[in-house]
């Protein structure tokens, strides 16, 4: 609700009469994004708190991370916003690659951060979505809150359902995450909710090496070339 108490900025509820209209917007928004994505090169998609201040461990490890993938010749993607999205963006435009911010318009108006070199702006959260999926070839997911909560469970969703081909999707902080992935083993495991299977694709990681390490693997797996890294990565479990 907008701070004179409207409900306009509710995007769903405002498709009436003009929904038709909509729609070439909607279009826009797609090709816009098809044809800024469409040459960059292979590119991960980093996530996590926009409420990350520089110096905090969360928002200086996404600098870390994106600076390495970036001289080691991978794009980076991020939601463009503050936090861990601002300190990526600048790890990957530090280290010479091409750095991304897909930003979303807002009701409290997040501002794109000044790092991304290429810079698409959406009003609409499921276009943005399916930019990310369609042109990353690993999700990075760092500490956050629901925004990020919901890339990660989307991105598993996807693979568990067979709707887009299998990538890592690396949880950075095993600590941070250990209570939700013990709850999924603890409950949806042992509830026959979900498969063994469906978790094959998450990896739970503490350093920049490890998050490069399982990207190159995801690389050799699918038989594509990829760019050798400053320092061999250690091969690491799960």
């Amino acid at each position: 609700m907008k701070r004179d108490g409207s409900e306009e900025q509710f995007v769903i509820d405002n498709f009436t009469s003009k929904d038709t209209w909509r729609i070439f917007r909607i279009m826009a928004e797609f090709v816009e994004g098809f044809e800024t994505l469409a040459k960059i090169p292979p590119a991960v998609a980093m996530f996590g708190s926009a409420r990350a201040l520089p110096g905090s461990e969360a928002y200086e490890k996404a600098h870390a991370i994106a600076a390495l993938l970036g001289r080691s010749g991978y794009s980076i993607i991020t939601g463009g916003g503050p936090g861990v999205m601002e300190a990526a963006n600048k790890g990957a435009t530090e280290a010479g690659s091409v750095s991304v911010g897909l930003n979303i318009e807002l009701p409290l108006e997040q501002r794109p951060n000044i790092y991304a070199n290429k810079l698409v702006n959406f009003r609409y959260f499921f276009v943005r979505k399916v930019m990310f999926v369609k042109y990353s070839i690993a999700f990075v997911i760092l500490p956050g809150g629901f925004g990020t909560l919901d890339e990660l469970f989307e991105a598993i969703t996807l693979i568990q359902t067979q709707k887009i081909k299998p990538f890592p999707v690396i949880m950075v902080g095993k600590q941070y995450w250990k209570g939700l992935l013990d709850w999924i083993g603890d409950a949806l495991l042992r509830e026959k909710m979900i498969a063994v299977e469906d978790l094959n694709s998450i990896k739970t990681v503490d350093t920049p090496e490890e998050v490069l390490h399982w990207v190159q693997d995801s690389r050799i797996r699918n038989g594509s070339r990829t760019v050798s890294s400053p320092d061999p990565p250690p091969v690491l479990g799960q």
